[in-house]
């Protein structure tokens, strides 16, 4: 029986999504909203990750980068766990990839659709309740009073792994929604405890050559150890990005204190200033005789 490691880590989806071409473009063409007739048919991986200037760790960040037969830029990126600037920084990183396509002098109708694709392992992305249960979440640059004055220049696409697994999404009758149903089953039940593979996952020739891919028997010794020390490192930023929480919840926390003391003392003050009865500054600012009489 096969054993599998995890796709979403450094090592395994980029050898996934970064070395095999006919991979990566079944899952763009499966994701995103591309323009009819515009399907993605050859990619040129590209070198260099935009991570300059920002704030993120790098261990919950795994990315390929590659540019298409029409010239569009495509920026894959599995996001294992959400942090407050991670919108920010996918939204820079695009339009880092965008004005780079020109060389000083160049034309403006050079430049070429960017298009960020953003995996999310962890999400905390706010939906409407009636959009409750969508998983995959456009933004574009929208004429706020002119709805169907879009433009996609630069297009950011988060999907929410975690809650396309809740959701028990079935197939449809399309085949484009159907490989994408199977690179999210592919993304979310693939793991090494994984023991039965959806049948749907070996019949697919693209999810097939995935998980052999994956298999743990493909790796080597020194791959499995820098598969492991991966998954470790995301341990270590989430405990410290947690204590980082906690602190600032706690200090959060005692500054509300802080105020609410603050104004029950000067709700004591003008009271006391009034020749209220101590009782009756007690009873309606909850301060103790000691307080009152300190003031």
């Amino acid at each position: 029986m096969a054993k599998y490691l995890n796709p979403k880590a450094d090592l395994t989806f980029k050898k996934v999504f970064g070395e095999h071409k006919n991979l990566v473009i079944s899952l763009l063409n499966s994701l995103l909203p591309l323009p009819e007739g515009m399907t993605i048919e050859t990619v040129e991986y590209l070198s260099g990750e935009n991570h300059h200037g920002t704030s993120d760790k790098k261990y919950s960040i795994v990315d390929v980068k590659c540019v298409d037969n029409y010239g569009r830029t495509f920026v894959v990126e599995m996001q294992n766990y959400w942090t407050t600037a991670f919108f920010s920084r996918t939204l820079y990183n695009a339009v880092l990839t965008y004005s780079n396509q020109l060389k000083k002098g160049q034309s403006f109708d050079k430049l070429k659709d960017v298009y960020a694709l953003s995996l999310v392992n962890e999400s905390e992305i706010k939906c409407s309740e009636e959009n409750a249960n969508e998983y995959i979440h456009e933004y574009y640059l929208t004429n706020q009073k002119n709805a169907k004055d879009v433009h996609k220049d630069i297009s950011l696409i988060f999907v929410e792994l975690q809650k396309f697994k809740s959701l028990g999404k079935k197939f449809d009758d399309k085949a484009v929604d159907k490989m994408a149903n199977l690179w999210l089953k592919f993304l979310t039940e693939i793991d090494d405890d994984t023991v039965d593979v959806d049948p749907e996952l070996l019949n697919s020739p693209v999810t097939a050559e995935a998980l052999e891919i994956v298999e743990t028997a493909a790796y080597t010794p020194e791959e499995l150890e820098a598969y492991n020390k991966y998954w470790l490192d995301i341990s270590t930023e989430r405990s410290a990005l947690a204590e980082y929480e906690a602190k600032g919840e706690a200090k959060g926390r005692a500054e509300e204190r802080a105020k609410a003391q603050a104004e029950k003392l000067e709700m004591a003050r003008k009271m006391k200033s009034d020749n209220m009865p101590l009782e009756i500054i007690a009873k309606y600012t909850g301060l103790t005789a000691e307080e009152i009489e300190n003031i």
